[in-house]
């Protein structure tokens, strides 16, 4: 054969092909293009291929696995020639390819790599007609008008689609410049007929010039946009400079540099408080409105603007004038009064505000949080409240760091932004309250605030600038002391408010309650009249808890009910009289009745005394024998202490019975005593039921009752002793209420019966005993 005859390309196309896979998109025909080779099994099949005849197959992978297999590859390919390689630094090489036709594959002769496949080449066809030759003066106008608006498609690209005279290598290669999806560039390798495969190419570059109509449309806005800002910028600078000629006011941000600097010149600030607010003021003037920082420090000049860095404390009080508030805002509270009372002559006598914090405890409803605003008053302070019971987070006290995005100063702060005053009246309730989490321990937070010794320069995280808040007068409030910290504890001086018994109650209903609920309920002060039986009905049948809380809802109640007769029946000249049937009319049936009051009626029952966080209680102790198994059982919710308490209750009562009431020991060894405290949901604990448990256990012993309207309270100790409770007030209260004649109490606790007022003692009996044989004496006889 002479060299100068031509060799039709399908007859140097071999039937078997190394594969190189494709992973980003396919490889049309008629491209010279490079192909970067990475992967080892694919250079030995490149170096395989250039040693023999150079020939390649290219072929796309239907995933981006690193390890393609046959399975994972399109039918259709591209046959190639390696015209030239190029070794690269990272063991790699660099190809230079001239794709030549379509094939598909027949059979894969090994399915994992090096990959061989048994190939069929594939013709055009439906390429010579009038719609082709129209399609393709379509295809190249339209591309020329791409092309145009495109810096993308470079002058070589234009040439080479003019230049193209193949119908079908045109729309091969404007396929392979356009930017299409790899499956949508496969499915036009796929397509052999030229007229769809035009028509397909012509869709994609229809959807190309709508994109670059948006792509205009929206560049064209954001120029716009860019432009008016710049002219927005140049002209408020040269306004602001016309109105700086002219004496007038400068914009917003000029405004508040202004305004902030008078105020804070007006302080008269010094040291590092100085240096750091000025410092962030003059970083504020230098800042853009649009910048993320400008609000960030414009609310903390703010804060630092608003806070009485320099006010005035509050002129000296008038003691008398302080005893006169505090008789005139509560009954009775006659302990708790006075100690306020001398609290506040010590202030006055030193002439200085630091000192003690008070810390009011006691049941609810017994006036805490009103004592503190009546303390406010009587010094003429301005008084801010909150709330402590639940608050998890140490951030509520000292403040976030003012780099978090909504960061708030702590109350402290807070408090005094609002009263405006150094020495405001602070009341803190529910100290008692306060839990711990991950965001910290208030608690904690509240030792630096409540030290006098530490808080002349409590530093809150959002101010970050130490401010004396040691003028504050400090008011915390609990229901009780056991759940506060030892060392915040150790920062307070302790006053007990004690609950109310009947007579007191009577007394704030007449004088506070009622007058408050009418006005609240729009009705006049003589339209309604309380007879003494109707108040004493309502406090034993309705209200029977340390405080009056409950008894203020029930003439909440009452008033409305008189309200809404008075709108609806037309009783507006009427005058209501609440006597004792008129309070169940109103009320309904009591929640409290007489047969409800705690009694021992039968051996094996006692009747003592607790202190809870709601006030003092009264607690009926029951105990029964079963025939069985020598056992001793305790139920009712009792605490540790409580169940070691009964322990040892049990263990002198059994000593004693064999040595002084000749019981044998058989008793308690064929039974199982039992010994149960309702209300069995209630949890109870402490030491100051034991000889009431040792009393009842005597008693079903014996099978004796105990004198009826007795209460007991005292820790035992296994040899008999009677030992000191706590809490005698409160338990005497609640004995009051119960209608007991007689309490037992340890003879050390004698000393506490003077701090009961003697309302409160009338008519009940005190029995102060050192020994259990006392008790047994008093409650059971010889």
């Amino acid at each position: 054969m002479s060299t100068s005859e031509l060799i039709p390309i399908d007859q140097i196309l071999p039937n078997k092909l190394p594969i190189i896979t494709l992973v980003g998109k396919p490889i049309f025909p008629g491209i010279f293009t490079p192909i970067m080779i990475g992967k080892e099994p694919d250079i030995q099949l490149v170096e395989q291929a250039i040693s023999t005849d150079g020939m390649i197959g290219l072929v796309l992978q239907k995933d981006d696995t690193d390890e393609p297999s046959a399975g994972n590859l399109y039918q259709v390919g591209t046959a190639a020639k390696v015209i030239k390689k190029i070794n690269l630094p990272d063991g790699g090489i660099n190809i230079f390819i001239s794709t030549f036709k379509r094939f598909k594959v027949k059979k894969y002769m090994s399915k994992e790599q090096p990959i061989i496949a048994a190939v069929t080449y594939l013709d055009d066809t439906n390429y010579d007609t009038d719609e082709v030759k129209a399609l393709t003066r379509a295809l190249i106008s339209e591309m020329k008008q791409l092309s145009e608006n495109n810096p993308l498609f470079s002058e070589e690209m234009r040439l080479n689609m003019i230049n193209i005279d193949n119908p079908g290598k045109i729309a091969d290669f404007i396929a392979s410049i356009l930017n299409i999806e790899k499956k949508e560039q496969q499915e036009i390798l796929e397509t052999l007929d030229v007229r769809e495969r035009m028509e397909k190419v012509l869709i994609h570059i229809s959807k190309e010039k709508e994109l670059l109509r948006i792509q205009k449309k929206v560049q064209a806005e954001i120029n716009e946009k860019i432009e008016k800002s710049q002219r927005d910028y140049f002209l408020r600078e040269e306004l602001k400079a016309i109105k700086q000629e002219l004496g007038m006011a400068g914009d917003a941000r000029s405004s508040d540099y202004q305004r902030f600097r008078e105020k804070i010149d007006s302080f008269n600030l010094d040291g590092e408080i100085k240096e750091i607010v000025e410092q962030e003021l003059e970083k504020f003037n230098l800042m853009e409105p649009s910048s993320s920082e400008y609000m960030v420090t414009r609310n903390w000049l703010d804060l630092v603007c608003s806070l009485p860095w320099n006010a005035p404390l509050s002129a000296d009080f008038d003691i008398k004038h302080a005893q006169k508030v505090l008789e005139e805002d509560h009954y009775g509270l006659k302990d708790v009064k006075d100690r306020i009372i001398e609290y506040l002559a010590v202030r006055k006598l030193k002439r200085d505000s630091r000192g003690t914090i008070l810390c009011l405890v006691g049941p609810p409803g017994v006036g805490k949080t009103s004592v503190g605003r009546s303390v406010a008053r009587a010094l003429g302070k301005q008084f801010f409240r909150f709330s402590v019971g639940g608050m998890r987070d140490e951030a509520e006290i000292k403040g976030h760091r003012r780099t978090y995005v909504g960061a708030l100063p702590g109350k402290i702060i807070q408090g005094l932004k609002l009263t405006k005053s150094r020495d405001p009246v602070f009341m803190i309730d529910e100290i008692d309250k306060m839990g711990i989490s991950y965001q910290g321990d208030p608690s904690s937070a509240l030792l630096e605030a409540l030290d006098p010794e530490q808080n002349f320069s409590f530093r809150d995280h959002y101010l970050d600038l130490p401010f004396d808040i040691s003028n504050i007068f400090f008011i915390v409030t609990a229901n009780t002391l056991d759940t506060i910290p030892r060392p915040l504890l150790d920062r307070m001086e302790v006053i007990q408010l004690p609950g109310y018994v009947d007579v007191e109650k009577i007394e704030i209903a007449r004088h506070y309650l009622i007058p408050r609920s009418l006005e609240r309920n729009g009705l006049a002060k003589n339209q309604v009249k309380y007879t003494r039986d109707a108040l004493l009905a309502m406090i034993d049948g309705y209200a029977r808890e340390a405080g009056v809380r409950n008894l203020e809802k029930a003439l909440d109640k009452i008033h409305r009910k008189i309200a809404k007769a008075i709108v609806i029946e037309n009783k507006q000249e009427e005058r209501f009289v609440i006597d004792k049937h008129a309070v169940e009319k109103y009320l309904g049936k009591p929640i409290f009745r007489d047969d409800e009051l705690k009694r021992a009626t039968r051996p094996g029952m006692a009747v003592g005394l607790a202190w809870t966080s709601m006030g003092g209680d009264t607690l009926i102790i029951e105990a029964v024998a079963n025939p069985g198994k020598e056992g001793f059982k305790l139920t009712g919710q009792m605490g540790s202490v409580m169940q070691e308490s009964a322990g040892i209750a049990y263990t002198y009562v059994r000593n004693i019975a064999a040595q002084k009431y000749n019981i044998d020991a058989q008793y308690f060894e064929s039974r199982q005593i039992h010994l149960h405290i309702p209300e069995g949901a209630t949890p109870k604990d402490g030491p100051s039921a034991g000889i009431t448990m040792a009393t009842a256990l005597l008693s079903l012993v014996l099978g004796k009752r105990i004198k009826d309207r007795l209460a007991m309270t005292g820790e035992l100790s296994l040899t008999g002793q009677v030992l000191p409770i706590g809490g005698l007030r409160e338990k005497t209260v609640a004995a009051k209420r119960n209608k007991i004649k007689e309490i037992i109490i340890p003879a050390a606790n004698e000393k506490d019966l003077d701090e009961i007022p003697e309302h409160v003692k009338k008519g009940l009996v005190f029995h102060p005993v050192t020994r259990m044989e006392e008790v047994i004496d008093i409650a059971i006889g010889s």
